[in-house]
């Protein structure tokens, strides 16, 4: 912009190309906090393929094995612990997933309609539980009340719908032009209609990263397990894990023997890195797929509440 007298006005400090060190500085500090991803999971996969001579020889950890070996994954693999744990953690996520946005895009989908008459008091019953959420106790109790106690309901029922992904979902169809839900009724198309085969396909960004989001939490989750679930042949891989590493259980195939006779007993670290890469590499295989919906989704979603 031109001033009065012809010179130049200096723009904001945010529209200034930044200078050398500046860039230089980001690059150094994107270096850093990439690399304290990258090598502790590096170490961690490094580990999980050294055999345990080698890892007790380096004091339980390894970055660079000499002899890389896939024989703990297939101690763990080979129809014990590890691999009921992960049959149970793929059913539950799929299905609570499903089940998930399902009453996701439901309710929002309810929320967002101005006509809906009880929009209002049930808006403000979800916010007031987003708001003041329910102890660990009262929880237990509604799950022992409802005779969910020992099943996998246990684990999908109690967080089937999360209020920050049911705004999200709500913010999203409010976004959505009101000329194409004017047209579909006057066409005569009932809700369900409207919903099928004109919402839902516009919104497949919002409802890859809601289901995401979805995924995320049941596969990681390993507390409600513990709590609600006492068979542990039921538990689902996290929670094993977290046996696993906090307390130094054995794992293995079939039997434990087969722990000994590998050494696990004598190198643990081996197995549970191997556990942990089991249960980290499902999420980075579908993240990249979910990747390009991410930001579009969550913005559009966010633009109406």
């Amino acid at each position: 912009m031109t001033g009065i007298l012809g010179a130049k006005e200096p723009r904001p400090a945010w529209q200034e190309k930044p200078r050398a060190i500046t860039r230089g500085a980001k690059a150094v500090a994107l270096i850093v906090i990439c690399a304290l991803v990258a090598v502790p999971f590096l170490i961690v996969v490094s580990t999980s393929l050294a055999s345990p001579d080698e890892v007790t020889d380096n004091g339980g950890w390894v970055l660079f094995p000499t002899e890389p070996t896939l024989q703990a994954y297939e101690d763990i693999l080979s129809g014990g612990t590890i691999t009921r744990a992960l049959a149970v953690s793929v059913g539950v996520t799929v299905g609570g997933t499903l089940i998930s946005l399902f009453g996701t895009i439901t309710l929002a989908y309810a929320l967002s309609r101005d006509h809906f008459s009880l929009r209002k008091p049930l808006l403000l019953m979800v916010l007031f539980t987003f708001l003041f959420p329910p102890g660990m106790l009262p929880g237990y109790l509604v799950v022992k009340n409802l005779g969910l106690l020992d099943t996998y309901w246990a684990l999908v029922l109690p967080v089937a719908i999360n209020v920050f992904n049911l705004v999200i979902m709500r913010g999203f169809f409010q976004g959505l032009p009101q000329e194409l839900y004017d047209a579909a009724r006057i066409d005569g198309a009932g809700e369900l209609t409207v919903l099928l085969r004109i919402v839902l396909p516009l919104s497949k960004a919002v409802v890859a990263v809601i289901g995401l989001f979805y995924a995320v939490g049941y596969w990681n989750s390993f507390f409600n397990a513990i709590l609600y679930l006492n068979d542990s042949d039921k538990w689902p891989l996290q929670a094993v894990l977290q046996t696993v590493v906090t307390r130094g259980a054995n794992l293995g195939g079939n039997t434990t023997e087969a722990l000994s006779d590998s050494g696990a007993v004598a190198a643990p670290q081996t197995y549970q890195m191997a556990t942990v890469v089991v249960a980290v590499v499902p999420i980075l295989i579908v993240y990249p797929f979910i990747q390009r919906y991410f930001t579009k989704g969550v913005l559009t979603g966010a633009i109406k509440s």
